[in-house]
């Protein structure tokens, strides 16, 4: 095998620690942030994600966490992280390989239940035990008593922070603030993906819905509802099943933009100005 120096420390790493050997390994897309690649084992196939640690620091030690939290649900399907280091300068977690199968044709109705029943996990406060990613950005996830408290303290904030920092300007804040947290439903925390777009889920070999790339924390559940819808994707199935097993508070279809602005806040602090329009329309819907 032709392999590149950063993947055959990891490999040789891997091996010994694993009780592996690797045969072969061939590239899978793993976007503008990782290099991620599919190993032929001894054990079976695995992924292997890679990036550089000085500019992600501890990124696959929180997405370990976040997988090993949504897989302990027992609720809905993720691949199995099993390792995660640094070797020189290069991060890598190791993690099940999820082979793609064919949709079942009660697939949006199943993975209504998973969601569902994912979101059925509580907990004391909203938040997790730990800070993350949301992309190639930190997700802050301190603990809050309140959905309202959270999603302005521990998600809007920062990013507007961060998008005033690159150089674009919000007014009227403390306003709008104010108004969007008197929309936001006293339900008690959820555990959510945090990152819920089509890209961040798979049917798996069984037909069955699998999530992956998490931005895990105990927040609204309306927060991946609100993505899903974002870029499309999602059958309308999905959420009309969803709403019959897991009723959302009256109002959600309003409050759809005001999920959406942390999603496009994001998207502003990642891809530049071509986000700012959305954004500051939401903001404007509430000042």
């Amino acid at each position: 095998m032709n392999v590149p120096n950063d993947l055959q420390k990891i490999i040789d790493q891997l091996e010994a620690a694993e009780g592996f050997k690797v045969s072969n390994f061939s590239s899978l897309s793993g976007g503008s942030i990782n290099t991620v690649y599919l190993l032929k084992t001894t054990s079976g196939e695995r992924v292997i994600k890679l990036n550089k640690a000085s500019e992600f620091p501890s990124m696959f030690e929180a997405e370990k966490e976040g997988l090993e939290a949504l897989r302990n649900s027992n609720t809905i399907d993720v691949p199995e992280a099993f390792s995660c280091g640094t070797i020189d300068f290069t991060s890598y977690l190791l993690l099940e390989h999820k082979p793609e199968g064919k949709p079942l044709a009660e697939f949006p109705r199943l993975f209504a239940e998973d969601l569902a029943a994912l979101h059925k996990i509580s907990a004391p406060d909203f938040g997790f035990h730990s800070s993350n990613y949301i992309g190639s950005l930190p997700q802050y996830n301190g603990k809050e008593t309140s959905a309202s408290d959270f999603y302005i303290h521990q998600r809007i904030e920062p990013q507007i922070k961060m998008a005033s920092e690159r150089g674009f300007s919000f007014s009227d804040l403390d306003t709008i603030f104010k108004n969007i947290a008197a929309e936001i439903p006293e339900e008690s925390p959820a555990l959510i993906h945090g990152d819920l777009w089509s890209g961040n889920y798979l049917v798996n070999s069984e037909g069955r819905p699998c999530l992956i790339d998490p931005a895990v924390s105990y927040g609204p559940r309306e927060m991946d509802l609100a993505m899903m819808k974002l870029f499309g994707g999602f059958s309308e199935e999905i959420f009309r099943s969803y709403q019959e097993i897991f009723p959302l508070e009256p109002g959600f279809q309003k409050r759809i933009p005001l999920w959406q602005l942390y999603y496009l806040l994001v998207h502003l602090n990642i891809f530049g100005s071509s986000y700012l329009s959305r954004v500051k329309s939401i903001l404007n819907n509430f000042s």
